[in-house]
């Protein structure tokens, strides 16, 4: 009963904001002084009772509503058709919060429009005609809500997510029990990250930021002479002017001087953005990095709400769990949390776009020491069978072996898994692991394994995960990985492992971080997000 959850989620978090911009028509009367609650709400609702037939003549009426009804006809249930939206004064303060809400969806990020704006305007405009009867408004309201924790609080449904590749579990929950706990204890949900992922709230703050920036005329762009390589500090250019502006308007750059050189105020400022484009920073300003400040901002403004949708998908509990280590497949980025702050960040190499990384969750369950690598029979196929037709050594040179009618490569420094590999149990064979190919972790796209997922440092990941278990030292764990006889350690602990697909990332600093759309979905949720 998602819908109804969040029903009663939105009128507790609403309580808390409860600062409408839009004034109540002047027969409303408001009790003076009045802090409604919601359980107080709940108490003086069961003196306004309603005809529960009227709800079927309701949605007669309103048809386009009509897939609320059964949450609609589940909530009055649980309140014997009584009136939520009204009091012995009229409608209850939090419907002209809603109201406001409703009117400022798209600070949300949300393009959708309520169906029956206009009978809603009616309600709290004083210059509109209100045409609903008192039982109507109710359920309007009551519709109304349902509309915004849809589209604010819930966002697409499994089944679309899914279909996206989304396979991080939603958060599932029980209606009875959130309204027992909002009975006895409301203040339990008047906080903001017990709604959505606090990411999308930071996220939300930046689109209002940039939004400002596109009603100022955004930034202009930046002449791409073809036959440059780069700009570096010392040179002069007409380009380097206008690259100081672009800069100044998103605030890499604090001052802008105006010339034409480029001097050290510019080149902090080129880190700077380097640093939170997904750049290796460097002080040369290649085409690569003129094309992507070129990026206009309304392009920018779409790739923070397709990520603000994505986080509507992410459980609140995701950031509250003691320990974790969640991996951003499009930042190429591996971290180790425990109790909210970052022990370890590591470069990862993620699937290419054929053998794609999947997006799911799992339990880090145990570390295997200087593993065998079991390669998959499609890679026996494409690679080791044609390999050995050309070269009857094949194996041999490869360090690999014939196991039960499959090839495995042996324990060693040149395994493919190299010297450790992490496991987390899960359908798609994915797990974390060490590589030989070190230089891959100096590339700024990282993109180019068969799905797992290669990480940078994996010493240190094995110490910080072991780091408090008394039979693992530093030293131990290097004798194990050197070892070249494969064993394995069950931890005492399991550890969520969160893989991520997320294009933008407001950082601890609050900056926007803006990454490459490396499996191209961003358009693809836009065009679901955006409507006519």
């Amino acid at each position: 009963m998602r819908t109804a959850y969040l029903l009663f989620i939105a009128i507790a978090i609403g309580l808390l904001f409860a600062t409408g911009s839009c004034n109540l028509k002047k027969k409303r009367q408001l009790a003076k002084g009045a802090d409604i609650h919601l359980h107080g709400a709940i108490n003086q609702h069961s003196k306004l009772p309603f005809d529960s037939n009227l709800l079927i003549a309701f949605y007669k009426t309103y048809p386009l509503l009509s897939k609320y009804e059964p949450e609609v006809l589940g909530v009055y249930r649980q309140h014997r058709f009584n009136h939520i939206w009204y009091d012995n004064h009229g409608v209850v303060e939090f419907g002209q919060t809603l109201f406001g809400k409703i009117k400022d969806l798209d600070v949300e990020g949300v393009s959708s429009k309520f169906p029956y704006q206009q009978k809603v305007d009616g309600v709290f405009e004083n210059e509109k005609e209100n045409a609903l009867s008192k039982t109507e408004t109710e359920l309007m309201l009551t519709n109304l809500y349902l509309f915004y924790a849809e589209n604010v609080y819930e966002g697409l449904d499994d089944s679309t997510t899914m279909a996206l590749g989304w396979l991080l579990p939603r958060k599932e929950v029980s209606y009875s029990a959130l309204l027992d706990s909002i009975k006895s204890d409301p203040v339990l949900l008047n906080r903001a990250d017990s709604v959505l992922f606090n990411q999308y709230y930071k996220l939300r703050d930046v689109l209002q930021e940039y939004r400002e920036i596109e009603k100022r005329g955004g930034w202009k762009p930046i002449d791409l002479n073809p036959k440059l390589k780069a700009y570096k500090p010392g040179d002069t250019a007409e380009a380097i002017l206008q690259i100081k502006e672009r800069l100044f308007v998103t605030g890499e750059m604090k001052q802008n001087n105006k010339t034409n050189k480029y001097d050290s105020e510019l080149e902090e400022a080129v880190m700077e953005y380097q640093r939170h484009n997904g750049n290796i920073p460097e002080k040369l300003i290649s085409r690569k990095h003129i094309r992507e400040m070129n990026i206009p901002v309304s392009e920018r403004i779409k790739k923070i709400i397709v990520n603000m949708e994505r986080c509507r998908w992410i459980s609140p509990e995701f950031a509250k769990v003691k320990e974790y280590i969640v991996v951003n497949i499009p930042s190429f980025r591996l971290n180790l949390i425990r109790d909210g702050k970052n022990d370890l960040e590591s470069p990862v190499v993620v699937g290419k776009n054929t053998t794609k990384t999947v997006i799911f969750s799992g339990m880090l369950s145990y570390i295997v020491f200087s593993p065998y690598w079991n390669l998959p029979q499609s890679i026996i196929n494409k690679e080791v069978k044609p390999g050995m037709k050309k070269n009857k050594n094949y194996l041999e040179i490869h360090n690999m072996e014939w196991n039960n009618g499959q090839v495995r490569q042996k324990p060693g420094k040149n395994n493919s898994l190299g010297l450790i590999k992490f496991i987390f149990p899960n359908s798609n064979d994915i797990y974390m692991h060490d590589t030989p190919a070190k230089s891959l972790f100096g590339r700024e796209s990282r993109a180019f394994s068969h799905g797992c997922i290669r990480v940078g440092k994996p010493r240190e990941l094995a110490i910080e995960i072991l780091r408090d278990d008394p039979n693992w030292t530093p030293g131990k764990i290097d004798a194990a990985m050197h070892a070249g006889i494969e064993s394995s350690y069950s931890l005492k602990n399991k550890i969520p492992v969160y893989i991520a697909y997320l294009t933008t990332w407001v950082d601890h600093q609050g900056k926007i971080n803006f990454y490459e759309d490396i499996y191209e979905r961003d358009d693809r949720l836009a065009e679901l997000l955006i409507n006519e």
